[in-house]
């Protein structure tokens, strides 16, 4: 017996960003007011939305760009959440004490509420994504939020990559993993590595779908930014696949775009008992996980 549908709208706004944080906080706010006019309920942000992708350098002067959470963007966004009954998924600089700061993600449920925020756990250091200079790695842990309309587990852009993040967020019962993000070519490598770079991403946040029976929506940001020979061009195709890792819905890679896609959570009991992957998990077998490596000269 198949069961009744459960659908649940998802709202991704990918953007191009501008270096006027106020700006980019109304356009914003305009992306989450049009999605929720054509029927989305849970609206995702792309990653440091409120500024350029400032951690292509070190310049202490960036830090004057982070704010507290709560704090004004959260403010901005549970105000509009409670007028429009949508939940809102910011990703914010967030300043949390002096010489303490995070890549953060806030979830405003439809209520206008702040459910809470997640902090980005896994922090790059690669040229041009200098984010180890500005963020301290999270240390909430991998959450989940029961907003209105569904359980979401949020995770930042280098999380992306790592099946424990995904595991754990989805074994606290996620039913969605939202992903923000800010990721692209350097333009100089794009023709030789850029198919297999854009393709490996993908492919990773839809082989988490798979493993966990859950929905993935991945939200970026599109257009070039930085140094006009060099800097990143942002590869946009913000997308949403099902827990078969089917791509529901793609944005386009060189333009702003507002991706509006229903998904049915009842598939996600279907999916899990047609292809039992958390009921079998060998849990007495994984000790060794948390090792950094196995090295074979140690083992007895």
């Amino acid at each position: 017996m198949t069961p009744a549908a459960r659908m649940v709208t998802l709202g991704l706004i990918q953007l191009r960003m501008t270096g006027d944080p106020q700006q980019n906080l109304v356009m914003a706010l305009d992306g989450v007011r049009q999605a929720a006019a054509r029927g989305a309920q849970i609206i995702c942000l792309p990653e440091l939305f409120r500024s350029l992708y400032f951690c292509q350098s070190e310049e202490h002067v960036n830090f004057a760009l982070a704010e507290p959470i709560p704090g004004p963007s959260t403010a901005a966004c549970s105000a509009l959440a409670a007028e429009l009954g949508v939940v809102i998924i910011a990703s914010l600089f967030e300043k949390r004490a002096e010489g303490l700061y995070h890549n953060t993600a806030a979830v405003i449920d439809a209520d206008g509420r702040y459910l809470g925020k997640y902090r980005k756990m896994h922090i790059p250091d690669d040229p041009l994504f200098y984010e180890k200079f500005y963020f301290t790695p999270g240390d909430l842990g991998f959450r989940v939020f029961a907003t209105r309309f569904a359980r979401v587990g949020v995770l930042i852009c280098w999380d992306q990559w790592y099946p424990e993040a995904a595991r754990l967020t989805a074994l606290r019962g996620a039913d969605i993993l939202f992903y923000p993000t800010a990721i692209g070519w350097h333009p100089a490598e794009k023709a030789e590595y850029g198919t297999a770079q854009h393709s490996s991403w993908e492919l990773i946040q839809r082989s988490h779908g798979v493993a966990n029976g859950c929905y993935v929506a991945s939200v970026n940001r599109t257009g070039h930014e930085g140094d006009p020979q060099g800097g990143i061009e942002f590869w946009g195709q913000s997308f949403v696949s099902d827990p078969s890792g089917t791509v529901l819905a793609k944005a386009a890679i060189d333009r702003p775009e507002i991706l509006v896609t229903p998904v049915d959570l009842a598939r996600l009991d279907v999916q899990r008992t047609h292809w039992p992957f958390l009921r079998d998990r060998r849990i007495d077998a994984y000790g060794e996980i948390t090792r950094r490596y196995i090295d074979e000269e140690r083992e007895p």
